[in-house]
């Protein structure tokens, strides 16, 4: 079929306003200078390129900015703030956040709950925290202003089945998660997509810490559960099932047994989640109380000794030199199968151990691995789990708004 010239212009016009909007998406206000340079358009095409741009809502002007020379300051254009609405949110087996954001990715609204994993066991707690996570999702939106959500994502422990969109059963989770993401669908008007929150997280060290000069990483989320998320080429890799980075399953040398299609009791997990660690540090005379918390609190304490002051402490030095053996195993066998070159310790033990855990991994791993693999800390402060959701949020409600612009451009 053959273009008409006419169609082609179109067409141009269209790609010229996608590549502005994802630059004003990316980068935050601009102006009209800022965006020839970045696009290397002229002065008439990024100002026929703004009209248009204005005429359709997207793009307004929000303020000016100085110049160093005589003349009226340069206007700033950004996003049309209120043009569409998104919610993020962490759904764990103890509680709920959730964060609303405008286009631009500005924060309007939060809200945290806690859950009583023991009364939501059952039916009825199932049934009153799924009504107390919609509640306080509704209550956010009306007090920001905010009529609907274009898009929702909500991160959650499990298996995120990449056909369905919904959750592979698990034992392990409760049955309110799956309820409160039915219910989701059926309250807002816009897609809610599911994800894992390991995945998540490594999308906002991928964004906004640890690894944004990367687009091939894992990230090992040492908590109370362990897992992992695989970046390549800048994209996820779920597998065929989501079940990519299942390391708690992952068969390995000192656990004493083997995990089983239903139970990781013998695999990683042993070996690297919250209780795990805690059994670690007391067995080097150490005293964390507890599991979760405590665990991460002994890593810390662990990590700072040694850091300051490596033979103040023999405890804490070998304390922090098993357990980055212990992750180094699991690293190894995944260098060996995928190369990605570098590992990002995450989740709360991963996150407290810092620096200084990263550097003892990357030693041992050395010793046990042909192939050259950083090991870094994530970074991402406050929730990574929530900053992932939101910016997975923001990248699907934005790419479907402008598409619609740039689809008319076209016609």
């Amino acid at each position: 079929m053959t273009t008409t010239r006419g169609g082609s212009a179109r067409t141009t016009r269209a790609i010229n306003d996608r590549i502005a909007l994802d630059l004003l998406a990316g980068r935050g206000p601009l102006t009209a200078a800022q965006l020839r340079e970045l696009t290397g358009l002229s002065r008439p095409s990024v100002a026929d390129l703004l009209d248009r741009l204005g005429q359709d809502g997207l793009v307004t002007v929000v303020g000016e900015t100085g110049a160093d020379r005589r003349g009226p300051n340069a206007r700033l254009y950004g996003l049309v703030a209120d043009r569409a609405h998104v919610a993020a949110l962490d759904v764990r087996t103890t509680g709920v956040s959730l964060v609303l954001a405008d286009l631009t990715g500005r924060t309007l609204g939060r809200a945290a709950l806690p859950v009583d994993p023991v009364c939501c066991g059952v039916e009825a707690g199932g049934a009153a925290a799924v009504g107390a996570v919609l509640e306080a999702l509704a209550d956010t939106t009306r007090r920001a202003g905010v009529s609907s959500v274009h898009t929702a994502v909500m991160g959650a422990p499990g298996l995120a089945d990449p056909a369905t969109g919904a959750f592979r059963p698990m034992s392990a989770l409760p049955g309110w998660h799956a309820e409160l993401l039915a219910a989701l669908r059926d309250r807002l008007d816009g897609p809610v997509l599911l994800e894992n929150e390991v995945n998540l997280s490594a999308v906002a060290e991928h964004r906004q810490g640890a690894v944004t000069d990367r687009d091939a990483f894992v990230l090992f989320w040492l908590g109370h559960g362990v897992g992992a998320a695989v970046m390549l080429d800048g994209a996820l890799r779920r597998g065929a099932s989501g079940g990519a980075g299942e390391i708690g399953f992952l068969p390995v040398p000192g656990t004493g047994g083997m995990p089983s299609a239903t139970d990781c009791d013998g695999g990683f997990h042993m070996l690297a989640s919250s209780g795990a660690v805690a059994a670690l540090a007391r067995a080097h005379g150490l005293d964390p109380a507890g599991e979760d918390a405590a665990a991460a609190e002994a890593v810390v304490e662990a990590a700072r000794t040694a850091a300051d002051d490596p033979a103040a402490g023999a405890g804490p030095a070998e304390f922090l030199a098993e357990l980055a053996g212990r992750i180094a195993i699991a690293s190894a066998s995944v260098a060996a199968v995928l190369d990605p070159g570098c590992v990002v310790l995450g989740g709360e033990v991963g996150r407290a151990g810092g620096a200084v855990l990263a550097e003892l991994v990357r030693r041992r791993l050395r010793d046990i691995s042909p192939l050259e693999t950083e090991v870094r800390a994530a970074t991402v402060a406050g929730n990574p789990v929530l900053s992932g959701a939101l910016l997975t949020a923001l990248d699907a409600a934005r790419g479907e708004v402008f598409a619609a612009v740039g689809a008319r451009r076209s016609l």
